[in-house]
């Protein structure tokens, strides 16, 4: 043994009791950690669109808006226009409200014997069919209403509450619930809107913690039975990653941060990753310890500590460096998983290095696995000793094939289209995604893009330049429904001004026309219902288009023509809204995907390098990544899988994790050549002994990941499914592609050096 083999030995008890320790105190902070289920959190606070809307919401109030949507075959129908009033009415007084839009509460502009008449667009209730007809089409002429509150076949209607700023989205969920569950009627009613999402997703998040936790650490008890057959290779690693998860989540308070939706992954990362170190040294404790060895139990615990420190460090140093380069990414709580896992990882690998030899040192030497006879070698062995052969007569072949079928798949690259649609965490039948839905299709849209006008608003000429742009985004069809002061003018000027004339449904050109419109208004109707379109200065007026659409690509078309028409012009002060919220960070998912993958390849190339001290070792353990990184994204357009903040994550985690094998690969064929046996034998040897904890690795990340199909989220489940691929296709290049590189290129880094 070495000098720091005997150290752990030595003071084994101390190691131990200090990794408990530290263990315990991080887990004791867990419980005040908190949820954040808001998607504005995710975004750094100096974040354009994020400022603007901020902005947007100091001028007008609270743009978050809760909707309860009555559907029905028609809901014109006297039943449901009655709870539907009542709904209105009982919401109003809801804490938290601060206004209430639906069809008894918005407004119908008219005129009668030529005077304003300003009177909530449902009046009164139909008592016949003649009134409810005529209901009908006093509602299809009010652009106010129609296809924004009512859908246009009539068979949905809208109460949406306008909820201020500082509003708790759990407690006034949960009020809307109980006020609709006590208003009974017979029409089919969802919830839905931000703030029904959030809710959904702090209870999703919760939701995953409490299962996919235990049901991970099951299936990863499991397997490690399975791989070593011993009790001590499945609780040694256990430990460690037990106590790695307990260390990295009690980061979380101490650094004041919350928990966020892909949070989740960070404790099921921990049980796939963190335990790799352990495998290792498990699987060369048993290498070890084969059958008539003479070792004592202190001096397995020494050796496997002596024969594997360099590799495990430098595989650890590879994967956190790996897990680091999240830190390009704009959305904060990828940078904050980049931190906490590695984190973990460091502490697991401390862990695996000291921990795990000094409870060997003290438990009795187990029985040996590995036996000497070769009649019964087991199923893995004989596997990997096909791979050596296959390799070894094939090499050539196995290099055009992997680059020939990496190319092939890559063309799926051109398909992959980017996503940050919340509500596409669910699937279609999710109360979140199926409400989305319908107001996506018949009401006008669940996102919106702002625009804020700034000066004197009842200037013909800045009220003229709302219109325009108003109609210029109505007239898109990605857009659903828009709102702006300029469309009440418009509506006054058609009550007070009759077909014939010239200023019907038009601005008026002179300032005082309009301020007589609004004084007209003030005689019948209320101010205030205004206030979400202009500010009582009359000094800012907001501009809502509601999109239709999520698509990044849609998204983008609108925020640009806005862009066109706006570029420069002193009148507009602000552009913002959800929509441009989700659009930008669209973009900025993709820019991080790029920066966090050009760092990963960088830096983990520049740690090779200096590990192997060849320039051609960075490029040889590059081949494989590459050929796994094209198969990935390819892979992904393919399956119209979408970039989103968890699958955007995926290759700096794949690259990290996966250069892993190619280390412990080429670390023991080094071994093995500089032992005198020829390239063949080394490939061989390698593989038949290095390969089995290699596989084990591996399969304990894929088998931790696959937890993760059973999430809340299609992203969460995406990127388990994704990790799956990424890491089969990183084995297998270890396993089969290096070998064969290295047979073929005959690296001199890898030669004797007394050749």
């Amino acid at each position: 043994m070495n000098k720091a083999a005997q150290k752990i030995v030595r003071f084994r008890w101390p190691i131990i009791i200090g990794f408990v320790a530290a263990a315990l105190f991080f887990g004791s902070r867990i419980p005040r950690s908190e949820i954040e289920s808001d998607m504005k959190a995710m975004l750094p606070s100096d974040m354009e669109s994020r400022i603007n809307t901020d902005r947007i919401d100091e001028l007008f109030g609270g743009t978050d808006m809760l909707m309860v949507i009555l559907k029905s075959g028609d809901v014109l129908e006297p039943e449901t226009l009655e709870r539907t009033r009542e709904i209105s009415r009982q919401m109003k007084r809801i804490k938290g409200v601060d206004k209430v839009l639906s069809l008894f509460e918005l407004k119908n502009i008219k005129a009668e014997e030529g005077a304003m008449i300003v009177e909530p667009a449902v009046r009164r209730i139909p008592e016949n069919e003649e009134q409810k007809e005529l209901l009908r089409k006093d509602i299809a002429e009010n652009d106010i209403v129609y296809g924004s509150v009512i859908s246009k076949d009539f068979t949905l209607t809208a109460v949406i509450a306008l909820l201020k700023t500082e509003v708790s989205d759990i407690e006034i969920v949960k009020e809307v619930q109980d006020l609709v569950s006590k208003i009974r009627g017979s029409e089919e009613v969802f919830v839905g809107g931000l703030p029904f999402t959030r809710v959904q997703v702090t209870k999703s998040i919760q939701g995953d913690f409490r299962r996919l936790l235990p049901l991970g650490i099951l299936i990863m008890l499991v397997f490690l039975f399975f791989c070593f057959k011993q009790l001590r290779g499945v609780f040694l690693p256990f430990i460690v990653v037990v106590m790695s998860i307990l260390f990295a989540m009690g980061l979380i308070p101490l650094l004041g941060w919350k928990i966020h939706v892909i949070t989740v992954l960070v404790p099921i990362m921990l049980i796939a990753i963190a335990n790799d170190y352990g495998i290792h040294l498990i699987a060369k404790y048993q290498e070890y310890n084969f059958e008539g060895n003479l070792f004592t139990k202190e001096e397995l615990a020494g050796k496997i500590f002596s024969s594997l420190s360099k590799p495990v460090i430098l595989t650890g140093l590879t994967t956190t460096a790996g897990m680091l380069c999240l830190l390009g990414h704009i959305i904060i709580p990828s940078r904050q998983i980049s931190i906490l896992a590695s984190c973990g990882i460091l502490f697991a690998l401390a862990a695996s290095l000291l921990f795990i030899p000094a409870v060997v040192s003290m438990l009795p030497k187990a029985k040996p696995v590995i036996l000497a006879r070769n009649d019964k070698k087991p199923f893995l062995e004989k596997t990997l000793v096909f791979f050596g052969k296959i390799v070894t007569s094939r090499a050539k072949a196995i290099i055009v094939f992997a680059v020939v079928s990496s190319l092939a798949v890559s063309a799926g690259i051109f398909f992959v289209v980017v996503d940050t649609d919340p509500n596409h965490y669910y699937p279609d039948e999710h109360p979140v995604a199926y409400s989305g839905r319908l107001v996506n299709d018949n009401l006008g849209g669940a996102q919106n893009i702002s625009v804020v006008f700034q000066g004197d608003i009842k200037d013909p000429r800045i009220m003229t330049k709302i219109d325009v742009l108003e109609h210029e985004l109505q007239a898109m069809p990605e857009v659903g429904n828009t709102t702006s002061i300029a469309r009440v003018v418009r509506q006054m000027s058609r009550a007070l001004n009759d077909p014939a004339e010239e200023w019907y449904d038009k601005i008026p050109d002179d300032r005082n026309a309009v301020a007589q419109y609004f004084e007209l208004y003030s005689m019948s109707g209320d101010p205030d219902d205004f206030e979400k379109m202009v500010d009582f200065p009359y000094e800012h007026a907001l501009l809502t288009a509601r999109l239709n659409t999520a698509s990044t690509k849609k998204m983008d078309h609108v925020i640009d023509r806005v862009g066109q028409r706006t570029d420069g012009d002193p009148d507009v002060a602000l552009i913002g809204g959800f929509g441009s919220i989700l659009s930008e960070l669209a973009h900025k998912v993709v820019d991080g995907q790029l920066l966090s993958l050009g760092l990963a390849i960088v830096v983990i190339g520049i740690l090779l390098m200096i590990l192997f001290r060849s320039f051609v070792a960075g490029l040889i353990s590059a081949i494989p990544l590459a050929i796994s990184i094209t198969t990935l994204f390819g892979l992904m357009g393919i399956f119209r899988i979408e970039l989103n903040v968890a699958t955007a994550m995926l290759s700096s985690i794949m690259i990290g994790v996966g250069v892993d094998y190619t280390i412990h690969y080429l670390w023991r064929f080094r071994e093995e050549r500089q032992n005198g046996l020829n390239p063949q034998d080394a490939a061989k040897k390698t593989l038949t002994t290095t390969g089995r904890g290699i596989v084990f690795n591996a399969l304990s990340v894929i088998v931790g990941f696959i937890v993760l199909f059973t999430s809340s989220f299609i992203p969460v489940r995406f990127f388990g499914f994704l990790v799956v691929v990424s890491i089969s296709s990183c084995l297998m290049g270890a396993l089969i592609l290096i070998p064969a590189l290295c047979l073929v290129l005959k690296p001199k880094f890898l030669e004797p050096k007394s050749l």
